[in-house]
């Protein structure tokens, strides 16, 4: 089996090299970018890289702007983003930007590993023609196609993920932590209050069926087809 290859993106030769070492003995292949105009370039040169690790402050392009320009060409390639700001401000900013994970440095490369092989085992190792069809919504999970009413809209990677849970547990109530382990696919240490941005970008995609996932007040979420 060919290697995965992993764009990793940072200004700092260090942090690359350690990302470097610990994906490459997960049998990873990674392409390193010293900036953003560098990490644009050889996204666009190889089309088959599997997920990029970014670095949000970075010199010529930040993490931000690369990641903007990556989602702006409709690629639905996983992205991770790394910095040292901790702030929800930050955080929101990169979800808003695209990105499908958030990890604040220092972080352990252990995690960003879990976190990696977590994305690439969901985006590309789902079953095949596996659909599901519940009150005019209708996703394929193979074809990460999301359909209103027969109307195809776009989600982001993690919206994808989130929608395909609430309907997969229809009528149940849902934990912000259980939501955490399930879609996010390990165990979360940050903020439980990420799951509810992506809450509120996912109602606001589905329109007046964003209404389907009700909110159950300090506990979590539940997906329930009105009549």
């Amino acid at each position: 089996m060919d290697k995965l290859k992993v764009l990793m993106v940072d200004d700092e030769s260090r942090m690359r090299k350690l990302v470097n070492d610990f994906l490459s003995r997960k049998n990873y292949e990674v392409i390193e970018a010293g900036d953003g105009e560098e990490a644009i370039d050889k996204f666009y040169a190889d089309k088959d890289i599997s997920l990029v690790i970014l670095d949000v402050m970075m010199p010529k392009m930040d993490g931000w702007e690369v990641c903007r320009d990556i989602r702006k060409n409709n690629s639905k390639v996983p992205i991770i983003m790394l910095t040292a700001k901790s702030g929800e401000r930050d955080e929101l900013q990169g979800f808003d930007c695209g990105a499908d994970e958030y990890i604040s440095k220092p972080f352990s490369p252990k995690i960003l590993t879990a976190r990696v092989d977590a994305l690439i085992r969901r985006t590309y190792m789902v079953d095949n023609n596996e659909c599901i069809d519940v009150g005019g919504i209708e996703i394929n999970k193979a074809a990460h196609i999301v359909k209103i009413d027969g109307q195809g809209i776009e989600l982001s990677y993690k919206e994808f993920e989130l929608l395909a849970y609430f309907l997969e547990n229809q009528g149940i109530a849902l934990s912000r932590e259980k939501i955490l382990n399930n879609v996010w696919n390990y165990d979360y240490f940050g903020d439980a209050r990420t799951i509810d941005t992506h809450v509120k970008k996912l109602r606001s995609k589905l329109g007046e069926k964003g209404e389907y996932i009700k909110t159950i007040w300090g506990m979590g979420y539940k997906f329930e087809v009105s009549e």
